[in-house]
């Protein structure tokens, strides 16, 4: 039950335009009881894709990713990046996915097939087997194949706002002040698109009439410590410098094309030359990067061409025909970012928001997000499958539009002002607290949609619940920053499908709702109109010995299994494993604001436990070079002693002492959001390993 047996393997021809291809499948055989998840991120519901079939092609929303993460423990490469068809045990034909193309072929009851539509006749039928004992250390094999992920930036995990779009220098300036005098706590800003001169998309110059010194925007941004990303696009009308530059080095695809939105033709850049990602880079960086811009939002890379999802089958780049290579667009043109940046300094790590990925994209710093998303109850809750699903495919870092990208009169047209909108929004930035990257985004307002969605914009009713949730978020940094270590240095995850800590939990393995954040924490999304409570199951990495559990908000303790939680809407259900050990940090106004201030260490008892603490300059690459620290943190329960143990490493910049504030948590002890008024013990630690009994 724990190995994949496969069956031959077959091809067969097929042919596009003047293209000569094959058609290559492999079946392979599933245990009785086995459950499959990853595939990518995908819009249909599904947990669990056991029954059912799924097509690989890249299109806003769905994210096609040729891995397998099995309930068995292994993890399955199929390295193809052409259109796939998966089906899982299905029995019945899967209708297609897209429209034009045929059904998915069904497998055999007890198969997973991989059916990649075309490739060159040459090629041969290729995957990879990743088998460590578990999913969690089979995730860790697959990254050691195909490449570990960067640490994040510090700031990168604090609260980013941005919406479609800020139309000025002066708009964009006064919305990050608004927050800052409004002592709302934020991190990052997004400039969306369409800064430039109409008709130059792809110029990466900013409209000097609108944007008149966009160095001094970002110097103010910095001087008030936020963080930017901006919008590029691998586009490029015709006739601006740029596409002339990619034009003379062969890195355009021939054809001009139409746009989706705004009216207009131009040509797409060919991230698969490496004379063209070298270009690439060098523009965005003399134009944008050289101003101040931190990072990048790599916008349409599936790539989107004039949104005929597919029509990249047709097209001829340097790695050969785009039937070949369809699904690894985005594969390549973060790769340009990523390796562009990281030649030029090693003084700023990279960040790059993408609404699209491929099989090894986490190599390349890349955080992807679901797409352009309707703000409706029923979306909402897909999201969050998707992104497990998404995770679950070996790309640790995802997120969402919080609230939706386009509106939705059912849940109020993202009017802030709209009761109905304001419940909706509080739900989504509930579970958006808790995923990798915080992000609030929407539609323009002049779409119809409403203004945009500023926090404060929703009224003194509703602006204290979403504080609640970013103050969490913020307390939160040193546990999720130790968490993206562990990302780096041992393959882990941190948004967590249940199979990755539960996979002997058969009832934990089909549920679509709740997840893992981190080691400690189970997240229980509330994704209905008026709720008050909801389901939730605390699942058990030994059935026959039920683990405990504690609640966040009351420190109350319970057995695992089934129960109803308490769900207002100013609580998002939420629990901490039993032996958990929970860094929290101060109150803060943005990440690195109180470096040397005390951390709450949350003890919650019932089960050994241990954490290790990570530190480092939180900005640069020197970590890559040994500098950094770390501090274990250990809980015995037969003995009811914490130890802090010897720091191991150092960094220019580190507190060499500290305060910890432990607080061995019960019922309305250490529970909720604020800092534990009178901790259970104060003790200053200057390296040395010392012991807290309780």
């Amino acid at each position: 039950a724990r190995a994949v047996a496969s069956t031959p393997a077959s091809t067969r021809p097929a042919t596009l335009p003047a293209i000569p291809l094959g058609h290559l499948a492999q079946s392979f055989r599933l245990a009785p009881n086995e459950a499959i998840f990853g595939l990518g991120q995908h819009q249909g519901g599904l947990m669990n894709y056991r029954g059912h079939g799924v097509r690989l092609l890249q299109e806003n929303t769905d994210i096609a990713i040729p891995v397998a993460l099995s309930s068995n423990g292994y993890v399955l490469l199929w390295d193809n990046p052409a259109v796939t068809d998966v089906a899982v045990g299905a029995t019945s034909p899967t209708p297609a996915m897209v429209k034009g193309t045929p059904p998915i072929e069904p497998a055999g009851a007890d198969s997973l097939r991989f059916s990649s539509e075309t490739s060159t006749a040459a090629t041969p039928v290729n995957y990879y087997f990743c088998y460590d004992g578990s999913p969690e250390g089979s995730m860790r094999a697959y990254r050691r194949l195909t490449g570990d992920a960067p640490l994040l930036p510090r700031y990168a995990l604090g609260f980013w706002t941005c919406k479609e779009r800020f139309r000025s220098q002066d708009e964009l300036l006064a919305v990050a002040k608004e927050f800052r005098d409004r002592h709302i706590p934020i991190d990052g800003i997004i400039q969306d698109w369409r800064y430039w001169v109409d008709d130059t998309w792809g110029s990466h110059v900013f409209d000097k009439t609108r944007y008149p010194d966009p160095a001094a925007m970002f110097k103010t941004l910095h001087d008030t410590h936020y963080h930017a990303l901006i919008s590029v696009w691998p586009k490029f009308d015709l006739g601006t410098e740029t596409q002339q530059q990619l034009q003379a080095a062969g890195a355009l695809y021939a054809p001009v094309i139409p746009y989706v939105f705004p009216p207009g033709k131009g040509q797409w850049y060919d991230p698969f030359n490496p004379a063209g990602r070298e270009l690439y880079w060098k523009q965005v960086s003399s134009h944008l990067f050289s101003l101040g811009v931190d990072g990048w939002w790599l916008d349409a890379p599936e790539p989107e061409l004039s949104g005929k999802w597919g029509e990249f089958r047709n097209f001829q780049t340097y790695a050969g025909p785009g039937a070949d290579v369809f699904n690894a667009y985005p594969l390549m043109h973060s790769m340009g970012i990523y390796q562009g940046q990281r030649a030029q300094t090693d003084q700023q790590r990279v960040v790059i928001l993408t609404r699209s990925a491929y099989a090894g994209q986490q190599r390349n710093s890349a955080i992807s997000w679901s797409g352009d998303i309707r703000g409706t109850w029923d979306v909402f809750r897909r999201q969050i499958p998707a992104g497990l699903n998404f995770v679950a495919s070996g790309i640790p870092y995802w997120n969402t539009d919080i609230g939706g990208f386009f509106g939705d009169r059912s849940t109020g047209n993202m009017s802030p002002t709209d009761p109905r909108y304001q419940e909706f929004f509080t739900r989504w930035f509930q579970f958006g607290a808790l995923t990798p990257m915080f992000r609030v985004h929407g539609s323009a307002p002049n779409s119809g949609a409403g203004p945009g969605k500023e926090l404060w914009r929703f009224g003194d009713q509703t602006l204290p619940r979403l504080l609640t949730m970013l103050n969490l978020r913020y307390r939160l940094l040193p546990y999720l920053y130790s968490t993206s270590w562990q990302v780096t240095a041992n393959g882990s995850s941190m948004m967590r499908p249940l199979v990755m800590d539960f996979p002997n939990d058969p009832r934990a393995l089909d549920i679509p709702d709740e997840y893992l954040f981190g080691p400690a924490l189970l997240v229980n999304p509330v994704t209905a109109a008026g709720a008050t409570s909801r389901p939730v199951y605390l699942p058990s990495a030994n059935p026959s010995a039920p683990e405990i559990w504690f609640n966040f908000w009351t420190g109350k303790s319970q057995p695992a299994g089934p129960i109803t939680a308490d769900a207002p809407i100013d609580i998002l259900p939420l629990f901490v494993r039993a032996g958990s050990i929970l860094p929290m940090g101060p109150l803060v106004q943005y990440a690195n604001e109180k470096p040397d201030a005390p951390i709450e260490l949350r003890i919650y008892p019932g089960a050994d436990g241990h954490f290790t603490l990570y530190e480092d300059d939180g900005v640069t690459y020197d970590y890559e070079k040994g500098q950094h620290a770390t501090i274990p943190l250990t809980w015995s329960q037969s003995t009811r002693t914490l130890t802090i143990g010897k720091r191991e490493g150092a960094f220019l910049s580190m507190q060499k002492s500290r305060l910890f504030r432990i607080v061995f948590v019960s019922e309305n002890h250490g529970a909720g959001v604020d800092p534990t008024a009178a901790p259970d013990q104060t003790v200053s630690y200057a390296g040395d390993a010392l012991t807290v009994s309780y």
